[in-house]
């Protein structure tokens, strides 16, 4: 948060007013959070023990939930802290956003350098 904050130049007041929001989001999403790390626990002895089709999909349909209730939880969080930014802001976040995501497309478009046989 602290690039954030210096990048677009945040208030006293925005940064406590941030602080506390990722505060509050931590405490909520946490035990969410310890749900996935035990179900990928679980996966992992099936990777290293007997496979069972049916308790993995079990495990997998569980984790999917956990992690769509994450994605709204952060989601909004996101939109929490976007409204406390002034228009000037958000226009900068706007573009810092899509100068991120050019990146990583141009990131994922580079071609793999060939393997050594």
């Amino acid at each position: 948060m602290a690039f954030f904050a210096k990048q677009l130049n945040l208030t006293d007041a925005q940064h406590t007013q941030m602080k506390s929001i990722m505060e509050n989001a931590h405490t909520s999403m946490k035990p969410l959070m310890q749900q996935s790390h035990q179900i990928d626990q679980q996966l992992r002895q099936f990777v290293m023990g007997a496979y069972d089709d049916g308790q993995v999909q079990k495990l997998a349909t569980q984790k999917a939930q956990i992690e769509a209730q994450l994605t709204v939880a952060q989601t909004k969080v996101h939109n929490q802290l976007f409204q406390l930014l002034t228009p000037d802001q958000q226009a900068k976040a706007k573009q810092m956003l899509a100068e991120h995501e050019a990146r990583m497309q141009s990131h994922m478009n580079q071609t793999a350098p060939p393997s050594e046989q």
